[in-house]
């Protein structure tokens, strides 16, 4: 069965000037390999600066990728093609102000992927189908002829669910949608994605922070550092079997409701700071922080290996970490 995206050694380098005449790359997203298969959510998380961001601009080629291939229904995306395939492929931002328009009416705004490629016959279509898109994410009819700075941050927020869905699109690059919003606002908005996906059959690429946002939308999570995935599996079989040091991290600083469990629990806390991606360690790029880090680690880049159940992680180690 065809994947829905499949993304091959994606690179995207960004040349940043150190001297009057020296230029280095910084390495924000490099050779990164996965799949998303129709009506499947695969979360993606890591720290910040890690290349969460970047990898789903660059799928939807708002940045144009230094290498790699994106392919999506098994057709590579290219400069030629990618008009064609804004309508297949949507984002919703992660700030819920600035990424609306304050001087353009909800209607506007959610009318303006209509306009331009051209999907109504009249105004009366035109108005209809904004307020079924409303309606949708939970706004109503009324709500069109307001302007985006009238509404709360998790109003803003359908307000741009209803502009991705205009276009009645496959995909979704949900870029950390929930980061800015209250918790409880939190809960709604992503209930909504579910929702959505269940009726809609759409399929996300779900970028966050939050690990127990991401395991509760997703059906697979794939773990990013310094511009490598790390560590890929299903989504229950990561959080309760980690395999990378980096992803055991990440895990054990996830807060626990109940005061007994935490207090038998071992905090993993690692040691300095995250390299810069304009000077990556050699060998493996987590090696200046693991404390199982070998001789090998430093000469050798880990690639992704199966380690069963469809869980995947790059580490030479995972045979010696107790």
């Amino acid at each position: 069965m065809a994947h829905l995206l499949e993304v091959e050694n994606l690179k995207q380098y960004f040349p940043i000037r150190t001297g009057f005449f020296r230029k280095i790359p910084l390495k924000a997203v490099d050779d990164v390999s996965f799949h998303i298969d129709e009506g499947e959510t695969l979360g993606l998380v890591g720290e910040s600066g890690c290349g969460k961001t970047t990898v789903g601009r660059s799928i939807l080629h708002l940045y144009k990728p230094t290498g790699g291939t994106v392919r999506y229904r098994g057709e590579a995306i290219n400069e030629d093609n990618i008009q064609a395939h804004r309508r297949q492929m949507q984002v919703v931002f992660q700030d819920p102000y600035s990424s609306l328009n304050p001087r353009m009416t909800v209607s506007d705004i959610v009318g303006e992927a209509l306009d331009i490629h051209k999907l109504y016959g009249s105004r009366t279509e035109r108005t209809e189908r904004i307020n079924e898109l409303l309606q949708l994410v939970g706004l109503n009819a009324d709500h069109a002829r307001r302007y985006a700075h009238e509404f709360s941050g998790g109003q803003r927020q359908r307000i741009g669910i209803a502009r991705a869905l205009a276009v009645m699109p496959e995909f979704i690059v949900c870029d950390e949608p929930v980061s800015a919003l209250d918790v409880s606002i939190q809960a709604q908005v992503i209930n909504t994605f579910e929702e959505l996906q269940q009726r809609l059959g759409l399929a996300y690429l779900f970028i966050a922070h939050d690990l127990m946002v991401v395991k509760h939308i997703s059906h697979r999570i794939a773990v990013m550092y310094l511009g490598k995935i790390v560590e890929t599996a299903g989504s229950s079989e990561l959080i309760n079997h980690p395999a990378h040091p980096y992803t055991r991290s990440l895990i054990s600083a996830i807060p626990i409701p109940d005061p007994d469990t935490a207090r038998t629990r071992t905090r993993i806390v690692l040691e300095g700071d995250v390299p810069s991606p304009l000077n990556v360690p050699s060998g493996c790029s987590f090696r200046t922080r693991c404390p199982f880090a070998t001789e090998q680690c430093a000469v050798e880049t880990p690639q992704l290996e199966d380690i069963g159940a469809g869980h995947q992680a790059a580490c030479w180690n995972l045979d010696k970490i107790p």
